[in-house]
């Protein structure tokens, strides 16, 4: 497994665009229409949220945990929100729902408390982030709203769409990108 600051680059603080948020931002823009509202957790730079708006003219919100990633975003002109997952966003409010969420392995006693590892780790698992996610994002999906979750075969594609369905979410894998070390699957989840 590589070192987690062997991927940082030199921000440390907010986490920057990268072949997974081009991925998830192409693969959304090409399913969500312009009179949509439409949510972006973790947003982190706010690139996801900014190109999904350009390219499809919807609101779109981003919210994050990180403070800096919420300013960061804003610099983009992304309505930012500083938000743990969806708890403070109101039942039924969104079209589609976007997630990056932190997906890489990671053992407890090698992580860092700073902004980066928790824009990277999902825990021992790789998903830490991505099942409470699944248990709440249903709420603050408007009837007929789907998500779009980027998920890595580092943290079980089989075991998300699990967790999704235990949610009353059926997956369909919109999209797959292969790297060296890992395929990134773009997920459309619907009820």
């Amino acid at each position: 497994m590589t070192d987690l600051a062997e991927r940082r680059g030199t921000e440390t603080k907010v986490y920057q665009p990268a072949e997974d948020s081009h991925l998830l931002a192409e693969t959304a823009a090409e399913e969500i229409a312009g009179d949509e509202l439409v949510l972006e957790v973790g947003t982190g730079s706010g690139y996801v949220s900014e190109y999904v708006a350009e390219e499809t003219g919807a609101r779109v919100v981003g919210a994050d945990v990180n403070p800096h990633a919420c300013a960061n975003a804003r610099e983009r002109g992304v309505e930012a929100v500083r938000a743990d997952l969806v708890s403070p966003f109101r039942d039924e409010a969104f079209d589609a729902v976007l997630f990056n969420p932190p997906y890489l392995p990671t053992d407890p006693d090698e992580e860092r408390d700073d902004w980066m590892e928790r824009a990277l780790s999902g825990g021992e698992s790789g998903r830490e982030v991505i099942d409470p996610f699944l248990d709440a994002v249903g709420r603050v999906l408007a009837p007929g709203g789907r998500v779009f979750l980027l998920v890595s075969s580092l943290s079980g594609v089989e075991e998300v769409v699990s967790r999704a369905g235990e949610n009353g979410f059926s997956a369909v894998a919109l999209r797959d990108e292969s790297f060296p070390f890992e395929t990134l699957t773009i997920l459309k989840l619907v009820r």
